[in-house]
């Protein structure tokens, strides 16, 4: 089956999960688009969207839903995302597109967060995906040395700055055996900004477009 079509349907199951007021945390990536087009169709049900990034704001605004600030909006009841990763205990890798700190605080201000994905992205450990970290410039090479000594090969993403004027090193062939300790391991580092593994704050929900329909995955 058509992996848009799996992650338009996580997308749209993700509905079933919002409140009928308030502001909704909003994530960033293809499968956080398909659940932004969905909203639209709600639009009236809800005061507005905090969003993780620059150009899911833009899409929220194009489908005339209101972007509210964060600091505004207070703590959230429900935050919508989409992930690189996710093993079963709903810890997850994320920032393939580069909104991984503000994905992380928007993450942490939500009681509820809804993981969407597509079946793909379930695996039994994290490390296969690269894992972004976002960093300040001037510590680039400071911190690929010490991501080295974890056992990563940290790569530099050429071309790309995040939205908050920072670089990312996707760091490759790492197996990710006790993902909070090498979460709060990287985030030690000096000049880190964050990492993109979400195991000290996991999904509470996950949502997976399969070809037998959504699938559901809970924390107990």
């Amino acid at each position: 089956m058509d992996q848009n079509i799996l992650k338009q349907q996580a997308a749209e199951a993700a509905l079933a999960y919002l409140p009928h007021d308030g502001i909704i945390g909003v994530g960033t990536g293809s499968t956080v688009n398909f659940f932004i087009d969905a909203l639209a169709s709600i639009k009236g049900r809800f005061e507005g969207a905090a969003s993780s990034s620059e150009a899911s704001s833009e899409r929220l605004k194009a489908h005339g839903i209101q972007v509210v600030d964060l600091n505004a909006a207070g703590e959230l009841d429900v935050y919508v995302d989409g992930a690189d990763e996710s093993n079963r205990h709903l810890q997850l890798i994320k920032g393939g597109g580069g909104a991984l700190t503000r994905e992380k605080i928007i993450a942490a201000a939500s009681k509820k967060f809804i993981c969407i994905a597509d079946q793909s992205k379930l695996v039994d450990v994290l490390g296969g995906f690269p894992l972004p970290v976002e960093v300040i410039p001037m510590a680039r090479s400071y911190v690929a040395r010490e991501l080295v000594k974890l056992g990563g090969r940290p790569v530099l993403r050429e071309g790309f700055t995040t939205d908050n004027g920072n670089q990312i090193l996707d760091v490759h062939d790492l197996e990710i055996m006790e993902p909070a300790r090498f979460e709060m391991m990287v985030n030690q580092i000096v000049g880190v900004v964050t990492v993109g593994i979400f195991a000290n704050r996991p999904a509470d929900v996950l949502i997976l477009g399969s070809e037998k329909g959504p699938q559901v995955i809970k924390l107990d």
